[in-house]
């Protein structure tokens, strides 16, 4: 009876691992730019190869086979995301940027001080605006 619900589960992890395989594999080729298909890279790394990798670990049991494979992914759970951010970030201020990025008009800009220039130009604006009336 546990040999079932072993191979079930087993059988359940290696279908649901294909599944994000796929529709990631999907992603890749049909996304329309690069932040899309960087997501898409990222389920397969994540969802499909950690699920399939679990389903290899119930049909493993209690060995040094089942460890090993745990520490795989773990190693893929924090490498993959890791990874996938540094691209990410390396795109992102390289310039490129997603098609329906909005731009936030409440920020301060990359200048650190411009609530600074700001004030100090109000401040200037209307020093010379007394002096001339």
């Amino acid at each position: 009876m546990l040999t079932l619900i072993v191979d079930i589960l087993t059988w359940a992890c290696f279908i649901v691992g294909g599944f994000f395989l796929f529709i990631g594999s999907l992603g890749m080729v049909r996304l329309v730019d690069f932040w899309a298909r960087l997501h898409a890279a990222s389920i397969i790394d994540s969802a499909g190869i950690g699920l399939i990798l679990v389903g290899m670990m119930l049909q493993g049991g209690f060995t040094l086979i089942t460890a090993k494979l745990a520490l795989i992914v773990l190693f893929l759970f924090i490498t993959g995301p890791t990874a996938s951010h540094a691209v990410a970030n390396a795109a992102f201020m390289s310039g490129s940027r997603p098609h329906d990025l909005v731009e936030d008009v409440t920020s301060e800009g990359d200048k650190p001080n411009a609530k600074d220039d700001t004030k100090s130009d109000s401040k200037t604006k209307e020093s010379t605006g007394s002096k001339t009336s």
